[in-house]
């Protein structure tokens, strides 16, 4: 459980608050309020003072919270004053009898000014722009470039055995699927070297016989 701190400051304060206290309630009886009116004027005044500078520490530039502010605490210093002697209790003055009835509308009227007194907003700060992306750099042009295939050499046949085996027959048609093949490799060469391609190279490409190399360069012809 926590301990109430006694401080010096807050001692003060309550001694200082119970006399203006006592000082409003004895003014306020001498002008003719007497039983719980009397009473009721110090929490009045006391409270306009204190709502008026809760207001001021909201908004310090309030000119309202600083008049109340200003109303209240002369009532207060008034009352303080009076009572210390200056002022005969027993024989008030008509304008301060006239001041304590009014007071009740006065302070209820600061104290509904100030309760309804707009507050500044803080403004709101500038969006921050945001950051542009970085510029992509520009892309070099890539040069055309024409890439050109070399033919591929014809692999080198083996020499001739002494005695030459009989030649392969020629099929008398040659089969559409190997001659759609052979047209592939010819456009392929004639467009690397620009040469239409002759029977021993196809025959070497194709690996056939060179009488069937020879009908399918006659048919691509």
């Amino acid at each position: 459980m926590s301990r109430i701190r006694i401080d010096a400051v807050l001692v003060q304060a309550v001694i200082a608050g119970a006399l203006s206290f006592a000082h409003l309630h004895d003014l306020a009886e001498a002008a003719g309020q007497d039983g719980w009116k009397a009473w009721a004027y110090p929490v009045s005044v006391d409270l306009l003072l204190v709502a008026a500078w809760r207001r001021m520490r909201i908004t310090a530039d309030n000119r309202a919270a600083w008049a109340w502010f200003v109303i209240a605490l002369a009532a207060s210093l008034g009352a303080n004053v009076a009572t210390a002697g200056l002022l005969d209790l027993g024989n008030v003055p008509a304008w301060l009898r006239i001041l304590v009835a009014g007071w009740p509308a006065l302070a209820f009227l600061g104290g509904t000014l100030l309760v309804h007194t707009p507050t500044t907003a803080p403004a709101d700060p500038d969006p921050v722009p945001a950051a542009a992306p970085p510029a992509a750099p520009s892309a070099d042009p890539v040069p055309d470039v024409t890439v050109e295939r070399a033919s591929d050499p014809a692999p080198e046949l083996p020499p001739a055995p002494a005695t030459a085996p009989a030649p392969l027959p020629v099929p008398a048609a040659v089969p559409p699927a190997l001659l759609d093949h052979a047209r592939k490799l010819a456009d392929a060469h004639q467009t690397a070297t620009g040469d239409r391609i002759d029977a021993a190279t196809l025959r070497a490409r194709l690996g056939v016989p060179a009488p069937l190399a020879d009908a399918i360069t006659a048919q691509l012809a």
